[in-house]
């Protein structure tokens, strides 16, 4: 296992219990070069877990609550007249940062939602038609409240698609809510020690990039994804770009894990978190059960072919 993720998660559990999994789940992400979905009620811990993730790997982070006024400029940035110097200069927006936290997405207007998940693929924005770079890494954390809150509507799943994961925090257990108000005045984020630099990071995710999966992998992820695509209950089935983000998370757990190459295992236990919003089925709950009885119909690959 890869020793400074360990480590990283270790520094990490001491502002957030009990959520090992959604932290591992974030950390792939990440790893992955992927933005993070959370669908969640406020008070569980969201802005917690972006700066936790900021400091421990030695990153910038910002954070931008969501309304109906916010307009896309904040996020982008806008030009401002310098009396000064007798020109436009640039007033840098949000998305400027290496994590964004964008709280509550789905309150805002389409355009806004727009403009940030443009900048989310193409790692650039544009201002009076002069085109930015946003820096490097760039990760965001997006927060929506459940379906059916006031004021919310639906993402589109062209937006969602954009998204690698989609994951819920969800309310601590007894024990975990214990330790937390036990340590309510110590355990902050302040006490979360930087274990990686930005140079080191932005270096294991080259690294990921590089972890090979066989031919007998990719024709399992094409099964899967025509799996959802054929089935009865579903209207539309995971996309070519969600395939694609199913291998490269799939990279990030090998990598994790210790390996320079993709095992049927690590498909497995991506294809949830990585292709939960990906489809059209009904509720949240019945997505999860199409998934996993996609996972049983269709046959993994046998080990001994992978690494081959």
């Amino acid at each position: 296992m890869h020793k400074e993720s360990q480590e990283i998660l270790q520094q990490l559990q001491q502002v957030i219990h009990g959520k090992e999994a959604v932290l591992q789940s974030v950390w792939l992400t990440f790893l992955a070069g992927g933005h993070v979905l959370l669908e969640d009620l406020p008070g569980v811990g969201k802005t917690t877990l972006a700066k936790a993730f900021s400091q421990v790997i030695s990153l910038e982070e910002k954070r931008v609550q969501l309304t109906p006024d916010t307009v896309s400029s904040d996020l982008t940035g806008f030009m401002i007249y310098n009396q000064q110097h007798g020109s436009f200069t640039l007033k840098k927006g949000l998305v400027m940062t290496n994590i964004l936290l964008a709280d509550e997405l789905n309150r805002t207007s389409s355009r806004t939602q727009a403009a940030l998940l443009e900048a989310m693929q193409e790692k650039q924005v544009t201002v009076d038609d002069t085109t930015y770079t946003l820096p490097v890494p760039f990760h965001v954390i997006a927060t929506q409240n459940p379906s059916g809150s006031i004021g919310t509507q639906p993402l589109p799943l062209a937006q969602l698609d954009r998204f690698m994961t989609r994951l819920s925090m969800g309310y601590p257990s007894t024990e975990a809510q214990i330790m937390m108000l036990k340590n309510h005045h110590h355990a902050t984020t302040k006490c979360i020690q930087a274990v990686a630099t930005k140079e080191q990071f932005i270096e294991w995710q080259q690294e990921v990039n590089n972890v090979s999966i066989s031919d007998a992998i990719f024709a399992y992820v094409t099964a899967l994804t025509e799996a959802t695509r054929a089935h009865a209950n579903v209207q539309y089935g995971i996309s070519p770009r969600g395939a694609l983000a199913l291998c490269q998370y799939a990279r990030a757990r090998a990598f994790y894990f210790g390996r320079s190459f993709v095992i049927p295992e690590d498909i497995i236990e991506s294809f949830i978190d990585v292709c939960n919003h990906r489809i059209v089925a009904g509720t949240q709950q019945q997505t999860v059960s199409i998934l996993q009885d996609i996972l049983q119909q269709v046959p993994s690959p046998d080990n001994i072919l992978i690494g081959k």
